[in-house]
């Protein structure tokens, strides 16, 4: 295990941080102020720069015009995200071209993973099941046709971005074995969007299938790979914690940096230094646990295993991520005063966010219960 970067994910991070400086963490209406969704779809010239900058399509291989690079980098692009609270389907998009890119034909890949790499098409994923507590891949039935051909129905919850994509991965179960991952178009017949809203105020939908047709080149049934994906995309939002709270405490440390009492900057307190070295710790910790997920999941496909599967760390780092970042947004809150629940000043969108990854594809208590499975059933030694 090393968790010293490569130049090519170190370059990834440096284009990140070029498209991502000028973007603005107030640049739409506060969730706070807003009824329903702060915006109708995501920030389209945001997608057109990381378009540009040749970031959509890092995870694919450069014969589908993408950068090659792993999950390791893709979280690193993502961690810069968040610090901007950027508003786009990066993780939905790049977990499931990563998914498509292992696990489809050559059809699937010839159609899908160019115009995914240069950002043409926009993919997302349904991870939430039919009520956000139960497993994804139940709420789906998938059913094959004498035609060769899946027929889909059944609810999914809480679909990021969902009304702008152009795909959508669906998790389905054939009543046995494991799970399958359909590609649905989002204008197909039998398939209907419901608005809801996530706690950060973006729009997401209640996605109905009701007898939706699905050709057999479009089903990816390959062993594991919807656990595959969904431990990509809770990696990735570990990640997006992991930014944004790194963002939160930047923003604390310059305020009680400038923030007087007593003729003294309330930071050189001493009770003010505790605070923040507890949040500095906490960020730590996810980060390191963050590193050892995904080097994990990059590592599996090349056959490196450990005491416990990959979900095991995938599970430890969302539990970190989970803890830590509503940690850190409450001890920002606290050390802001009244300061930071000014609508004016973006501490509280950070903490509507947070309060969002926090509860992303499970909270802590989710997966401290799926680590205590996974330990019963593999006893360290």
């Amino acid at each position: 295990m090393d968790f010293t970067f490569t130049e090519e994910q170190q370059a990834a991070v440096e284009a990140a941080r070029a498209v991502f400086a000028d973007v603005a963490p107030d640049s739409v209406p506060s969730p706070a102020l807003t009824p329903g969704s702060v915006a109708d779809e995501f920030d389209r010239p945001l997608w057109a720069k990381l378009a540009a900058g040749d970031l959509i399509g890092l995870v694919l291989d450069p014969a589908h015009g993408g950068a090659g690079l792993d999950t390791i980098a893709l979280c690193l692009v993502l961690r810069e995200a968040a610090k901007v609270l950027a508003r786009v389907p990066l993780l939905e998009h790049c977990a499931t071209a990563m998914a498509i890119q292992a696990h489809g034909g050559p059809a699937l890949h010839a159609e899908l993973l160019p115009a995914l790499a240069r950002g043409e098409s926009v993919l997302t994923v349904a991870a939430h099941g039919r009520s956000g507590h139960d497993p994804a891949e139940l709420a789906v039935t998938a059913r094959r046709e004498d035609d060769g051909g899946w027929t889909l129905d059944g609810v999914q919850t809480a679909v990021p971005w969902a009304h702008s994509a152009d795909w959508i991965a669906v998790p389905a179960h054939l009543g046995e074995g494991d799970a399958v991952i359909a590609l649905v178009p989002r204008g197909a017949e039998g398939l209907a969007l419901a608005d809801q809203f996530s706690t950060s105020g973006e729009k997401m939908a209640e996605l109905t299938l009701d007898g939706v047709r699905v050709p057999a080149d479009h089903l990816i049934d390959a062993p594991g790979a919807w656990e595959r994906l969904r431990q990509v995309l809770a990696t990735g939002t570990c990640a997006l914690a992991l930014g944004l709270g790194e963002g939160v405490l930047t923003m604390t440390s310059q305020y009680t940096s400038k923030r007087e009492q007593f003729g003294f900057p309330v930071a050189s307190f001493q009770a003010v230094a505790v605070q923040a070295a507890d949040r500095y710790i906490d960020l730590r910790a996810m980060e390191v646990t963050l590193w050892q997920a995904a080097w994990r999941l990059d590592a599996a496909t090349d056959g490196a295993g450990g005491p416990l599967p990959s979900a095991g760390d995938v599970a430890v780092a969302k539990i970190w991520a989970s803890d830590g970042v509503r940690r850190v947004v409450q001890t920002a809150q606290h050390l802001h005063g009244g300061f930071g629940a000014d609508t004016d000043y973006p501490l509280h969108r950070y903490h509507a966010w947070a309060k969002q990854l926090e509860l992303q594809l499970g909270p802590a208590a989710a997966h401290e219960e799926a680590l205590g499975d996974l330990l019963a059933a593999h006893p360290l030694t």
